[in-house]
């Protein structure tokens, strides 16, 4: 499939400034001139044109109440462009020096009056709206001071300003309380409500001031949160940002911008199926990538469904030169080298930019050193093997700039480790049905947050370190929302300024794959014939696929010793495989296959003879006590139990519930787990998050493959 074009198209829009419209007047007047003194244009002409452009512009000047005098000036700038082309019609003289350096002196005096008066014109318009913005909140000062006296009997109290709020939404009112009475009671916010006949979605907020005895209150007069706010994205709003900056999601209750640091710290997003958090994680995406010191990576093992819309424009239209997301996982295998490349870059990077270190123990952010941010979605699908290694980059990571912005449904510890967590001081809940819910995610100020602040679609609360690294109290918010049209123009937009990754970064063990990376992930999301040409230099080269644990399935990216020379290696795909033929790495049934065997046990017969060599086994429910006999002789290590339980859950897809288990086994659930339990314990395997598996948006008592499988090898090394 060929590429699109991407040539950039005129822009017809009239964008000028006062001083090149002055100069485009004088240059039509020098060309009416020269071509009509060979045309025999009559001087009249041009007098009528200037007469007809005089009058315009007087007319347009009175629209727009612009001053008697400037109305006079631009009037005769027009009659004064108009009596230069006359006479230069009149003598046929436009092309001599003399008329020349008139017309020449004229435009550059045009151009300075033009400039001249639309700076003083905006001098004068921000003057009035100050006036006007200055009697209006002493207006309101003066019926906030006898409101206040009217509802709660204040005496000696003193409003000392009004701040209004950005697209007229709301206010703020700053008074200074009396010693006797330093705050409100507190009926106050609905006795104010009341009284200033707010409409349904406006509030009252009271809030402390910088010193004692403040009190700010807070007006919402218009509803933020229940209107649809499109992400901007007009040139303005698409400029180069730094990661410094913070991410911007959308707007307060006060129109402010809500936005989150991610600099030196991660960042938690929960919310419901159907409150918006997919959108929001676009938001966020969105922002990150607007830098151009940030290199974003995904890991959503449910089908890179956060991915595919930033890659489509190029590895399907083409339109964008490189890939937005540098690095998407879309299986948990991917996922794990994804892992093990970041993990080993954030050694190398404290090694290796030891000289950047400075006035900071932290690396400064740059274009040529940027930050990693690793977008994880549906972190409940996630294995705890895949959750131990983002617990080593969220800990880890800050020195180094490698941060993590992690997605799930719910904050609580069978969906988040407390590594993540009490690491994750950037907080996003979207809208829950669920109080306590909020109250686990915001540990400071969450049992305060009332849900039915924020009800509608897009809305939740957040809270991030401010500019002096105190984390604010959850804040209610309106996410931007922003839909694939956007994102596939913003590509285009972005992907000019994306940064890459340092050779530091990338010259370790696991890095090796990171260069075919594409070449392994793209067969897996489109069919070879939706591919732009755009991917080719990413798919070009020989795809290096990791060796697998034939126990664990988990990708080994790093040799564990270097001299053995019976150690798995990787797997190359030539470039010049066909896509059908690619063979991916092995998981799947080949994988399934592999682990089934390693955990079947053999049963061997008992010698006939006796002797010394005979194998004696005592053995109750599920485990073998004890054996005798030469290793070649001795059986399985592995209780039965065990490995039977292993085979179930890796055939059910790497995860089942204690009840689906023991039916399985024709056993009583209870009786099963109490054994099943004793055999982890007997070698020292816990089961993460207390025990509990999600399947689905359902938790319960289950089992991992996972879990067991380390188990099982835990047995086979104490033969």
């Amino acid at each position: 499939m060929a590429a699109k074009s991407a040539a950039p198209v005129l822009d017809w829009s009239w964008n000028h400034t006062p001083a090149t419209s002055a100069a485009l007047v004088a240059g039509g007047a020098y060309a009416l001139a020269a071509t009509g003194s060979v045309t025999g244009l009559p001087p009249t002409h041009a007098l009528m044109v200037a007469g007809a452009g005089a009058a315009a512009q007087s007319v347009a000047d009175l629209v727009q109440h612009r001053p008697a005098g400037h109305i006079v000036a631009r009037c005769a700038a027009w009659l004064t462009a108009g009596g230069w082309t006359a006479s230069a019609l009149a003598d046929h003289t436009p092309l001599t020096w003399g008329m020349t350096g008139w017309w020449a002196a004229g435009t550059v005096a045009g151009m300075t009056l033009a400039r001249g008066l639309v700076r003083a014109e905006e001098t004068a318009r921000t003057e009035r709206h100050e006036r006007k913005l200055q009697k209006w909140a002493n207006k309101q000062a003066g019926e906030w001071h006898d409101r206040l006296h009217r509802l709660f009997r204040l005496e000696g109290h003193q409003v000392d300003g009004v701040r209004p709020w950005k697209g007229d939404v709301g206010y703020t009112v700053l008074v200074t309380m009396p010693s006797d009475t330093p705050e409100l009671p507190a009926d106050a916010v609905r006795k104010l409500a009341v009284d200033l006949r707010l409409p349904k979605g406006g509030g009252i907020q009271i809030l402390d001031g910088e010193t004692y005895g403040q009190t700010l209150i807070r007006v919402t007069a218009v509803d933020v949160l229940a209107q649809q706010i499109d992400l901007p994205d007009t040139p303005p709003d698409t400029t180069v940002t730094s990661i410094y900056d913070g991410i911007p999601l959308g707007l307060k209750p006060d129109a402010d911008e809500a936005r989150i640091a991610v600099v030196d710290d991660c960042v938690l997003v929960v919310g419901q199926t159907g409150s918006g958090k997919t959108n929001t994680v676009n938001v966020a995406n969105a922002g990150a990538l607007r830098t151009n010191n940030t290199v974003v990576m995904h890991i959503d093992v449910t089908g890179a469904g956060i991915s595919l819309p930033w890659l489509h424009s190029w590895a399907a239209e083409g339109t964008a030169g490189v890939p937005l997301i540098d690095w998407t996982a879309d299986t948990v295998e991917e996922a794990h080298i994804l892992c093990d490349t970041v993990i080993a870059g954030i050694g190398a990077r404290k090694t290796g930019h030891q000289d950047r270190l400075t006035e900071d123990d932290k690396l400064t952010v740059t274009h040529d050193l940027p930050e990693v941010l690793v977008v994880v979605d549906e972190i409940a699908e996630l294995p705890p093997a895949l959750l131990r290694k983002l617990d080593t980059i969220v800990n880890t990571g800050r020195a180094v700039r490698v941060r993590v912005l992690i997605c799930g449904l719910r904050a609580t510890q069978d969906v988040i480790t407390a590594a993540m967590k009490k690491q994750s001081r950037g907080r996003v809940g979207m809208r829950v049905s669920d109080p306590e819910e909020l109250s686990h995610l915001f540990p400071t100020g969450g049992a305060r947050i009332n849900p039915k602040s924020a009800p509608y679609k897009g809305c939740g609360f957040y809270s991030s370190p401010d500019a002096n690294d105190v984390v604010s109290d959850p804040t209610a918010f309106k996410a931007y929302r922003i839909t694939p049209k956007q994102i596939r123009a913003l590509s285009v937009t972005y992907a000019e300024r994306r940064p890459q990754l340092e050779d530091v970064f990338l010259d370790t063990e696991p890095g090796q794959y990171y260069a075919s990376r594409w070449g392994r992930i793209l067969p897996r999301l489109y069919k070879p014939a939706q591919l732009a040409a755009t991917t080719a230099p990413y798919t070009s080269g020989d795809t290096l696929y990791p060796p697998i644990n034939p126990l664990t399935g988990i990708p080994i990216t790093t040799a564990t010793d270097p001299d053995d020379d019976n150690a798995p290696t990787p797997r190359v795909v030539a470039a010049t495989t066909s896509g059908s033929a690619r063979p991916g790495p092995a998981v799947g049934s080949d994988l399934l296959s592999t682990i089934l065997s390693a955990a079947r046990t053999t049963p061997t017969q008992a010698t006939s003879n006796g002797g010394d060599d005979a194998t004696v086994i005592q053995a109750d429910f599920g485990r073998v006590i004890q054996q005798a006999g030469t290793p070649d002789d001795r059986p399985n290590p592995v209780p039965q139990l065990l490995a039977d339980a292993h085979q179930h859950v890796v055939a059910a897809g790497g995860r089942m519930w204690s009840s689906d288990l023991a039916a399985a086994h024709g056993l009583d659930p209870r009786a099963f787990g109490t054994e099943l339990n004793r055999l982890l314990r007997d070698v020292g395997v816990e089961r993460p998050g207390v025990g509990t598996v999600r399947i689905g948006d359902e938790s319960k008592s289950g089992y991992l493959a996972e879990t067991l499988a380390e188990a099982i090898q835990c047995y086979r090394n104490t033969q």
